[in-house]
């Protein structure tokens, strides 16, 4: 139950109007999950970090994200979020890509409202039905450098007016959390993609399934 959980340090980002008009921060993300908060089908993150580095750390409470690819199967989500993977793999065939592609487009900026760390696996658990993952998946995440908490975080999604496509370079490559952008984007007008209310309520419901 989450009355029992154990969550660790719980930080509260600023509530403030967003900060950057021209941003070069970039966050990697399985394309699939920004379409989820896109559609504003969870409101969270869980992050441990990528092969190459040895912790997560938030290095910026402000974001692109920048869709990847590699590793998100249908075996990896929940049977209802399926067609979301079709959709977005639809440019290709419903296949992922075959090599390294030649841009990267972003569709979502993030602001990131609230980082809680977890490091019992009954938390990621009493999560489970704020995202789209397979239980399964959402546990191997936990269980990757069981040393280190996994971090949950809430981000505040907002859609570019205009989405921004931006030449991929080697830099880009590998299993990495982020990446600093050659040059900096203007963002231009955003959407949020749930109103104040909304973001207020699903956050909620985190919190309280963590007992926080």
């Amino acid at each position: 139950m989450a009355g029992h959980l154990r969550a660790g340090r719980t930080m509260t980002r600023a509530r403030m109007p967003l900060t950057q008009t021209l941003v070069k921060d970039a966050l990697k993300e399985w394309a699939v999950t920004i379409d989820a908060l896109d559609r504003g089908t969870q409101v969270l993150l869980l992050r441990k970090g990528g092969i190459h580095e040895k912790e997560f750390k938030l290095e910026h409470d402000e974001f692109l994200l920048y869709p990847s690819f590699e590793h998100q199967k249908a075996n990896l989500l929940k049977p209802e979020y399926l067609p979301d993977l079709a959709r977005v793999l639809a440019p290709w065939g419903g296949e992922l890509p075959k090599g390294p592609l030649p841009a990267v487009t972003f569709t979502l900026f993030c602001h990131a409202t609230d980082v809680i760390e977890v490091t019992e696996a009954e938390a990621v658990d009493a999560l489970s039905p704020l995202y789209i993952w397979t239980p399964e998946y959402a546990q191997s995440r936990h269980y990757w450098r069981p040393k280190k908490p996994l971090e949950i975080i809430l981000v505040r999604a907002y859609r570019l007016a205009q989405p921004i496509t931006v030449p991929v370079s080697e830099y880009f490559a590998g299993c990495k959390s982020w990446v600093d952008l050659p040059d900096a984007v203007d963002l231009g007008e955003l959407t949020p993609c749930l109103d104040d209310a909304t973001y207020a309520v699903e956050t909620a419901k985190v919190k309280a399934a963590l007992g926080v």
